[in-house]
């Protein structure tokens, strides 16, 4: 009874709606995030405060062991939008081209890339406020513009499924369509090449890349895998085309993208494989590839993911040395596989 006081005490104080606009689930432990929130309140203020002293007097971000390292730590809401900008190189392609992306939204008539982005628009963030149309603002236009605007400026790509997420969630931290257009540029021309692609092979190569991490690093489970004959791309296509988006908790998610944007892609194999070596215990427990599938989603859930700062030391200790290097060779080693398989 008394557990069952405080988590209902832990509910009445704690917001239904996060501070995003996300509907907390009916499962939610308003409890455990509320003792674990109490905690990162104050490292929030903390790093508020250095961050603050970090970027006085408004200048450009300039890149830096110091601002690696900030970052790492993590960046407080309102300073997120100007460091990713900074960071990525959207600032400085959005200073070079006034103008382009208004030029962009008055362009040439594409029914199918206009059919293909309505689609997606009512089945993007159903559990968000500021997404549904009865909402003032509404955000589904303001998405709409962004997906039609990058679908102009790179017909290569046009619209893929996932990007909807992806630039609902820049939207959501920078609040301007033009940045989050910017930004949307950096991830998919810059840093994840030919991830959204028709073809997709960047991101079918840093599938396989994860698969090749996992059998030096966690042989146990790629035994596993190998033994059903499971591709990875069974159990982590939508880490990867959605970036963690929908899939781990939103302030968990924005703590990856801050290293994401400043470190580029080797970020999502050292949040991947500290899931999986975090609970090799729970997935090597599976008997049948649907069982094994299972433990894949539930390794995304719980307090482990949930306490995103101390997950987010642990992508950095964890999964022990990646460097570009080593990421480059497995990648060419990857694609090349991939090529001939045809």
């Amino acid at each position: 009874m008394e557990s069952a006081g405080r988590a209902q005490a832990a509910r009445d104080r704690v917001p239904r709606i996060d501070p995003y606009g996300f509907e907390r689930p009916e499962d939610f432990d308003y409890a455990a995030y509320e003792e674990f929130f109490s905690t990162y309140l104050a490292i929030l203020t903390r790093r508020a405060i250095k961050w603050s002293r970090l970027l006085k007097g408004g200048g450009g971000v300039q890149k830096s062991m110091t601002l690696k390292r900030y970052i790492r730590k993590g960046i407080p809401l309102e300073h997120r939008a100007r460091v990713w900008m900074g960071v990525s190189g959207a600032q400085a392609q959005m200073d070079q081209n006034p103008g382009y992306y208004c030029h962009l939204l008055r362009g040439e008539r594409d029914d199918s890339l206009e059919e293909a982005i309505r689609t997606d628009m009512n089945r993007t963030f159903p559990d968000n406020v500021r997404f549904r149309k009865g909402s003032d603002p509404c955000l589904q236009r303001t998405l709409y513009n962004v997906l039609l605007a990058y679908g102009h400026h790179n017909r290569g790509v046009g619209y893929c499924q996932g990007m909807n997420f992806i630039a609902g969630y820049l939207i959501l931290v920078t609040r301007s369509e033009e940045e989050s257009f910017w930004l949307l540029d950096a991830l998919i021309g810059r840093i994840l090449p030919d991830y959204y692609s028709p073809s997709m092979l960047g991101l079918k190569t840093d599938q396989e890349v994860l698969g090749e991490l996992v059998r030096t690093k966690l042989p146990a489970v790629a035994a596993l895998m190998d033994s059903h004959g499971l591709l990875w791309t069974l159990v982590v296509s939508r880490w990867f085309i959605c970036l963690f988006v929908d899939i781990l908790p939103v302030e968990t998610v924005l703590r990856i993208w801050d290293c994401l944007f400043n470190e580029g892609s080797k970020i999502i194999f050292r949040v991947a494989l500290t899931l999986i070596k975090q609970h090799q215990a729970l997935i090597l427990e599976a008997a049948s590839i649907p069982d094994i599938c299972e433990k894949f989603k539930e390794i995304t859930r719980g307090n482990f993911v949930t306490e995103c700062h101390t997950f987010m030391r642990k992508i950095f200790s964890e999964p022990g040395s990646l460097s570009r290097a080593s990421i480059a060779r497995l990648r060419e080693r990857c694609r090349a596989r991939l090529l001939a398989q045809g």
